[in-house]
């Protein structure tokens, strides 16, 4: 990855970099920048399809999402997307089951970045990023009720896809694929539409 990226940083990553500027890819430089910033969080990072990848640590994945979006030399103001991966019969070993993943884009700079966040069966909950990017509201809603991951402080956590009725996770590796569940109440979602009326004073 060349470009905005490279430039925005360059100067503070050769200062902490004992190699040449030049010798460094980008991806590199960014991880210069936030392993100085965040230290262990950054679990390890390496390049796909010219994006860096970052994996991280959970417990500081709020602070590291708000650092990328609020930091001038980054700004990456939008989430592209938020997503899930169950990794159960994966032929590389993984660190956990699950991993939460994060894109993000820089409208200023041009550049992307992968964040993922691995995650253990005994403990799926994350952050949530809504207050970052309202984006996340459904994205979250989305891997929540495929995956089964728990959001911390959503504003409301439940089913977007599958119904109110929906037993387990779809999008899991173990969920049988031939599984067909029937709904058998009304499941109109008038109480979503009627905040939205209030909040937009149609109501």
């Amino acid at each position: 990855m060349e470009g905005p990226l490279q430039d925005q940083i360059g100067e503070s990553a050769e200062a902490q970099s004992s190699e040449p500027l030049e010798s460094l890819t980008a991806t590199q430089v960014l991880a210069q920048r936030l392993q100085a910033q965040f230290g262990d969080a950054i679990l390890e990072h390496h390049e796909a399809r010219d994006m860096p990848v970052f994996v991280c640590k959970k417990e500081k994945i709020h602070d590291i999402l708000k650092f990328l979006r609020d930091d001038p030399n980054f700004t990456c103001n939008m989430l592209t997307d938020l997503t899930a991966v169950d990794y159960l019969k994966h032929p590389v070993k993984q660190r956990q089951r699950f991993a939460v993943v994060y894109h993000l884009h820089s409208l200023d700079h041009g550049h992307r970045i992968r964040l993922k966040v691995p995650l253990s069966v005994a403990d799926l909950c994350i952050d949530s990023a809504y207050d970052l990017w309202k984006t996340a509201n459904w994205l979250e809603r989305e891997v929540w009720d495929m995956f089964g991951i728990k959001f911390n402080q959503h504003p409301n956590l439940k089913r977007i896809l599958n119904h109110i009725e929906f037993e387990g996770y779809a999008l899991r590796k173990d969920y049988p694929i031939d599984r067909r569940q029937v709904l058998t109440v009304n499941d109109s979602l008038m109480d979503e539409m009627e905040k939205r009326l209030i909040e937009k004073g149609l109501k």
